[in-house]
């Protein structure tokens, strides 16, 4: 695992039931494309203000399920001065996208305990 903390998820695979757990990934997989749609319509209609709200949110979301890298992507857009570069918001969306997969394949593991090896 290189997107999540694994001893983070893991913990969090273990602790909860599996279907709580997938119920958590699903949550932040909508979580996180709406604040990703939500930041980029503050970009494209100049309020940095939203912009940093939810990147105030997405950085939550992802330190509570073990996502390091994106929390800290999250937390740096939340102190930007100005706009972001089309750079930092490439590498939001795939640390996003990288951070989710490795969600996913710990829900599919907790979700059937059997085939997960």
């Amino acid at each position: 695992m290189n997107a999540i903390d694994p001893f983070i998820a893991q913990q969090l695979a273990a602790d909860l039931p599996p279907d709580v757990f997938v119920g958590v990934v699903r949550t932040f997989e909508a979580d996180l494309a709406r604040l990703a749609q939500l930041m980029v319509d503050a970009v494209r209609a100049g309020d940095m203000e939203s912009y940093r709200r939810c990147a105030h949110g997405l950085a939550g979301a992802a330190g509570a399920i073990g996502a390091r890298r994106l929390e800290a992507l999250a937390r740096r857009a939340m102190s930007a001065a100005g706009e972001p570069s089309a750079t930092e918001v490439v590498l939001l969306g795939q640390e996003a996208k990288a951070a989710l997969a490795e969600l996913f394949t710990l829900s599919s593991g907790a979700a059937n305990p059997g085939s997960a090896g």
